[in-house]
């Protein structure tokens, strides 16, 4: 029994580096597809937001199209077709072909992200799930670095069409390793049909509100980060750009200790811890220093994955018999805050650079800390289970 247990969390953890391989992959190139395309690295960012806002667009409909669908198969499928878009990608012969084969992968990302954390609902529960959901988040972590480092070294002693197939074979791996090692879901009981006013309550609306706040930060400060450390006095280039993101290392240690901390404490909690040290790690980012930059962005990225395993956790605790749904509604808001995140800084960094978007961005941070206090009511006492 305990090496399926192992193997199922293995596979979770597998399932988050398939949502996150291809999700920001070309956030290390912007200026590569700015010269390769001939538009502005302003523009080259819609290259993220077309992804997130087909996420945002797609997530709340995943759990009516693949319903009647056992999970595992779901998951694993979803996680193999997305090498299909990564690889015509790598073809493609202008900036909007990039952009349609980038929504086409933000449509199949929500498969693999919403069932996973439906699959953990379902199979686990009490304060279990919140361990769970931190090594699923651990797993993104992972998937978010290696996609914008592979894409970033690649480019810049190869080519980025290459970086793209690498990326589709990547897909098809891990996708093999999820059918693989993922046990089959336990059959759903059939349940009564709850109102979609169910996703809409007020502790609910509370963790939809975090989790726009959360992609927010987190996309605004490594794409305008990008842009800021490529210019003088900097002059990182893609595969120095694409290294950086190795911060996203740390929280690989970070988060699955705090999951198992946080096991027998409020979700708020963790959500306040996660939120200060974000707002740390942005002041850290204006010395002028690449030490104090990366120190900073290290720190920030950590806070926000702690932010996302505290909301997903808090998300199916809350929800009662409707998790899927509510997971859908998380998930537009989530990826509705990291198309914002990728578009609204623009406008303060064309006049203020990277302050500007640090203000904005710890703006962000401080009403996530905001809600921690005010909007993410404890468990009751006899509904916290014991460690």
């Amino acid at each position: 029994m305990k090496p399926r247990l192992h193997c199922a969390r293995l596979a979770l953890f597998l399932c988050g580096c398939a949502a996150f391989l291809n999700l920001y992959a070309t956030q290390s190139i912007l200026q590569t597809f700015a010269a390769q395309f001939q538009v502005s690295a302003k523009a080259a960012g819609w290259s993220i937001t077309v992804t997130t806002l087909a996420v945002a667009i797609t997530a709340p409909f995943v759990s009516r199209l693949t319903g009647r669908f056992e999970q595992r198969t779901v998951i694993s499928v979803a996680a193999l077709l997305l090498a299909v878009p990564a690889l015509m990608t790598a073809y493609a012969n202008s900036f909007v072909e990039v952009l349609v084969w980038r929504f086409v992968e933000g449509m199949l990302i929500p498969v693999v992200f919403a069932t996973s954390v439906a699959y953990i609902g379902d199979r686990w529960s009490g304060a279990t799930v919140t361990e769970v959901t931190s090594l699923y988040v651990a797993g993104t972590v992972l998937g978010g670095f290696a996609g914008r480092f592979v894409t970033g070294v690649m480019t810049d002693y190869v080519g980025w069409r290459e970086a793209f197939e690498l990326l589709a074979v990547l897909s098809l791996m891990v996708g093999g390793f999820i059918q693989f090692l993922l046990p089959v879901s336990r059959a759903r009981t059939q349940r009564v049909r709850t109102s979609s006013s169910s996703v809409f309550r007020k502790p609910l609306l509370a963790a939809y509100a975090v989790g726009f706040c959360v992609l927010f930060s987190q996309v605004a400060a490594f794409t305008y980060a990008g842009l800021y450390l490529g210019l003088p006095p900097f002059n990182l280039g893609p595969a120095a750009l694409g290294t950086l993101y190795a911060v996203f290392l740390l929280a690989l240690i970070v988060i699955p200790i705090a999951g198992r901390l946080s096991k027998a404490r409020p979700h708020a909690q963790l959500l306040s811890v996660a939120a200060l040290l974000g707002v740390v790690g942005s002041v850290l980012t204006l010395l002028p220093f690449l030490w104090s930059i990366v120190l900073g962005l290290a720190l920030s990225s950590t806070g926000v994955f702690l932010a996302q395993a505290a909301a997903n956790a808090f998300t199916t605790a809350s929800a009662g018999d409707n998790k899927a749904g509510a997971v859908g509604v998380y998930l537009t808001c989530y990826y509705l805050g990291g198309s914002c995140g990728a578009i609204v800084p623009g406008l303060l960094w064309e006049r203020w650079g990277w302050v500007g978007c640090v203000v904005l961005i710890i703006t962000f941070q401080l009403l996530t800390l905001l809600i921690a206090q005010t909007g993410w009511k404890p468990l009751k006492p006899e509904l916290i289970p014991t460690p």
